[in-house]
């Protein structure tokens, strides 16, 4: 039996006019993630995108759909002719591998092409009769089925598929209708989960990582690319920017009160990812902090970061406890490398008693002793752009 992928999408449908646009984008979205695979076939009709294979790459093909931003649902179905004697035996035949005794199921149908004979419950009962016949054991429950099978009157076919051939996508817009973001990429587990986060709304993601050589060690900047390579699989690429930032840390260390040094880092941060942003067309910073976390992320010390920056800063997990924001990393496949052994920039020179509750006047009195446009000068002289694909190796 011919089998076919069908691609499901949520917001999109909502757009109105505007609709088209978003398809187009997806299509393409959809097509940079399959390149590697010959034989694909891509066409999209009635509000569902249509996806042929070669039968070995399906399982491949389903799973790095399932990465993409717009799609909320991946299905594996079975193609028969829009008939209802060929849709039961098709139901039989392709939804029947994966059904067993005992299983209790449901049949749900959708007619489309309104000139066929029978209407969505008279299909659903001729199905669901069919594979009741057919397959001994099965059970029909209504109300709470183990398995819900589908059959589908559309257009050009009908098709049939269980909810055993379907994996959930992750939903969101597709990427490129949002436009672009940069964000300040750690090596910790916050991070990761923020830029996810703003790339599910369709954003564009470039990263910045401060490295603080030899006090970081190339297994850390190793750490940071591996984190940007994985939120690659879900945006096709990142622009990784791997800013040096010793010196600049030395002089803090120096020239600064120890409580004032978390915070005066965190400035030259902001002020160096928005420089970076501004450069390439990127409209906000994204970070990965959370209210309370640490000292530096009392809402009186991020009004003393966000004063420097002109553009606006996106927070997605500000309101998140550690749990959920872990639960989320472990979701997207970041945390495992995030929880690698590597220092990062932000964990060296770290002050015993940072100041929480810091007024903006007493942190730009500190922080005059510095050449501080200068000191940013030479970081952003020094930059090292990485393009980061899904199939970059680190």
């Amino acid at each position: 039996m011919k089998e076919i992928i069908l691609v499901k999408y949520g917001e999109i449908i909502l757009k109105g006019g505007n609709r088209p646009v978003f398809e187009r984008i997806l299509i393409k979205n959809i097509k940079s993630a399959l390149k590697g695979f010959s034989d694909v076939k891509i066409s999209i009709a009635q509000a569902t995108i249509y996806i042929e294979t070669r039968g070995e790459d399906t399982d491949e093909v389903c799973e790095k759909l399932g990465k993409i931003f717009g799609i909320v649902s991946v299905s594996r179905a079975g193609v028969c002719e829009k008939d209802i004697e060929s849709m039961k035996a098709a139901a039989v035949e392709y939804c029947g591998r994966n059904l067993k005794a005992g299983m209790r199921f449901k049949v749900e149908a959708k007619r489309s092409d309104k000139r066929f004979p029978l209407n969505s419950i008279e299909i659903a009962q001729a199905v669901g009769g069919a594979l009741h016949d057919n397959i001994d054991g099965l059970k029909v429950d209504v109300h709470k089925p183990d398995v819900l099978v589908r059959a589908e009157v559309r257009d050009n076919a009908a098709y049939v598929y269980s909810t055993l051939d379907k994996i959930n996508g992750r939903g969101g817009m597709p990427t490129g209708t949002g436009g672009r973001a940069t964000l300040l990429l750690s090596g910790g587990i916050d991070s990761p989960v923020a830029g996810y986060m703003i790339a599910k709304r369709g954003v564009e993601l470039d990263a910045v990582n401060f490295f603080s050589y030899p006090y970081t060690s190339d297994r850390a900047k190793e750490k940071v690319i591996e984190l940007a390579r994985i939120l690659s699989e879900y945006v096709s690429k990142i622009n990784l920017y791997i800013v040096p930032f010793t010196e600049i840390q030395l002089e803090i260390r120096d020239k600064c009160p120890e409580e004032h040094m978390t915070l005066i880092m965190r400035r030259f941060m902001m002020k160096i990812s928005e420089i970076i942003a501004k450069k390439h067309k990127s409209a906000a910073l994204i970070t990965g902090e959370s209210v309370g976390q640490v000292a530096s992320q009392t809402l009186a010390a991020l009004n003393v970061t966000n004063s420097v920056c002109q553009i606006p800063v996106l927070r997605p997990v500000i309101g998140m406890d550690k749990d959920e924001i872990v639960e989320r990393a472990r979701e997207i496949g970041t945390f495992e490398t995030s929880i690698l052994p590597y220092e990062d920039c932000c964990t060296v020179f770290t002050p015993k008693h940072p100041t929480t509750q810091p007024k903006l006047a007493d942190i730009e009195k500190t922080e005059a002793v510095l050449d501080i446009d200068t000191l940013i000068e030479k970081a952003v002289d020094g930059v090292e752009l990485i393009e980061v694909y899904p199939d970059y190796e680190v």
